[in-house]
């Protein structure tokens, strides 16, 4: 696949190559601050207005102009400092540390030390849920190896799993096991305990899985971690800042978190419900011990002593600083307000959904809803969907999309546009304009060996078209 031929595939990535100004090289001379940043403007302008409607499922989870403006100014005090350089940003050990304590008290962190009094539940922030589930991963690893001597380490997890963890499986050397989940789309733990053997680390589950929304069996992972005494992680990178606070609003959310005695690390993203900016997150682990396996040092090294934390070495404290601000000023009553909020608008779709026969709901969801039809080609839906402004996020095996409510949809009258334009897109996709739906050119390929191959290598010319000019 041509760059040219991929760009086109994958829609238009290049909107600003004829209109604005292309670099491949240094300009001779510097342009004006003020020129470059009208530049910037007009396109942040025109990217805002995608998702400024509503219309688009996650990616902006706060959306509020004053509240990014605000966490801008906080960014721009610590944008330049270094936060490996704690002797020069001391403010950086206040934020780091309150963000892990708090997040590690709304995971009910408290409660692992009640069940074991040599337990703490402690973590570091990272640059995002990949790096996160790479560190709960990296963790595990070391743990198996130093204490049980596994040197062939393997991880047994749902296929609803997301990526990261066959990413991080990938980059540390790790067989990582899929095991296909049930009719409700949650982990199947008789078929995961099957899975397990002696060079096992790790089982995994999510709160909520990515495709669907839905929280895994996670007591009985929990039940099945302890019996073989193993390790535990749960995924909370979509869901662990908001499901605490359904769960206080009275829906009913099974324990997902450190109340759970196999738990013994978990991710929890602060850029998603925790309303920080792009990109943090907390990985948190039980006790101090576990978190050491985390670290990295080097004492003989000519350019000095060398020590990190997580993955990365250099850091912007400016992210730090933004997200304890995002944290500290929405405080429990602003969580609770905005979880509230997004739920009453998911049981507005939900009910809507009910509505349409043709429509069915895939699993238990709670702000994230999953949607398919035996009925209607789903993509067809998705297509008309498209035309209409709204993006949903496809999803596969079967065949479907999802919604994931977030701030923005939680305006007035979003809910009802959104049923009635998908009832209209049920409508068209049983007289569809073409055969083939658009949304599902991609999907169709992943069916077979051949197909995933091609798709593959479709993927990987997107990634290049990317970083084209």
């Amino acid at each position: 696949m041509t760059d040219q031929s991929a760009a086109s595939f994958f829609g238009d990535m290049y909107p600003y190559r004829n209109r604005l100004r292309t670099n491949a090289a240094f300009p001779e001379k510097g342009r004006d601050p003020e020129e470059v940043y009208e530049e910037l403007l007009k396109m942040s302008g025109e990217e805002d207005k995608k998702w400024e409607t509503g219309q688009v499922s996650g990616t902006m989870y706060h959306g509020g102009k004053p509240h990014y403006a605000f966490l801008n100014r906080v960014f721009s005090l610590f944008s330049y400092v270094n936060l490996l350089q704690r002797d020069l940003c001391p403010s950086g050990t206040k934020f780091e540390a309150e963000i892990v304590s708090m997040t590690a008290k709304m995971l009910n962190g408290d409660a692992a030390r009640a069940m074991n009094d040599q337990d703490e539940v402690v973590g570091v922030v990272t640059s995002g849920g990949t790096e996160s589930i790479f560190n709960g991963v990296y963790v595990h690893r070391e743990w198996a190896r130093e204490e049980k001597g596994i040197t062939q380490p393997e991880m047994v997890v749902p296929t609803t799993i997301h990526p990261a963890f066959d990413k991080a499986a990938h980059y540390l050397g790790i067989k990582i096991i899929h095991v296909p989940v049930n009719q409700n789309f949650e982990a199947d733990v008789a078929a995961m305990r099957k899975a397990i053997n002696r060079n096992t680390i790790m089982v995994c589950g999510s709160a909520g899985c990515y495709p669907y929304g839905i929280i895994d069996p996670l007591k009985e992972l929990s039940d099945l971690a302890q019996e073989f005494k193993i390790g535990m992680h749960v995924d909370g990178c979509l869901g662990g800042f908001i499901l605490p606070w359904v769960e206080k609003l009275g829906y009913d959310i099974p324990p997902f978190d450190f109340r759970l005695p196999g738990v013994t690390s978990m991710s929890c993203d602060t850029h998603k419900y925790g309303y920080g900016l792009k990109g943090t997150s907390v990985v948190l682990v039980r006790n101090r011990k576990l978190r050491r396996y985390m670290f990295f040092s080097k004492a003989d090294w000519p350019g000095g002593v060398y020590a990190s934390p997580t993955f990365q070495g250099s850091r912007s404290g400016g992210l730090s600083a933004a997200t304890w601000a995002a944290m500290v000023t929405m405080g429990e009553s602003g969580y609770l307000e905005a979880a509230r909020r997004i739920m009453t608008t998911a049981d507005k779709i939900r009910a809507g959904i009910a509505q349409i026969p043709e429509i069915q709901i895939m699993g238990k969801s709670t702000f994230l809803i999953a949607m398919t039809s035996n009925v209607v080609d789903i993509y067809h839906v998705n297509d008309y969907l498209a035309s209409k402004g709204w993006r949903m996020n496809g999803c596969q095996l079967p065949a479907g999309f999802h919604f994931c409510i977030t701030l923005p949809q939680t305006e007035p009258g979003i809910a009802e546009r959104f049923i009635e334009d998908l009832k209209a897109g049920v409508a068209y996709a049983k007289n569809p304009a073409q055969p083939m739906p658009m949304s599902g050119a991609l999907y169709g390929l992943s069916g077979t060996a051949d197909g995933k191959e091609i798709l593959k290598q479709g993927m990987v010319a997107w990634l290049e078209a990317t970083y084209e000019l």
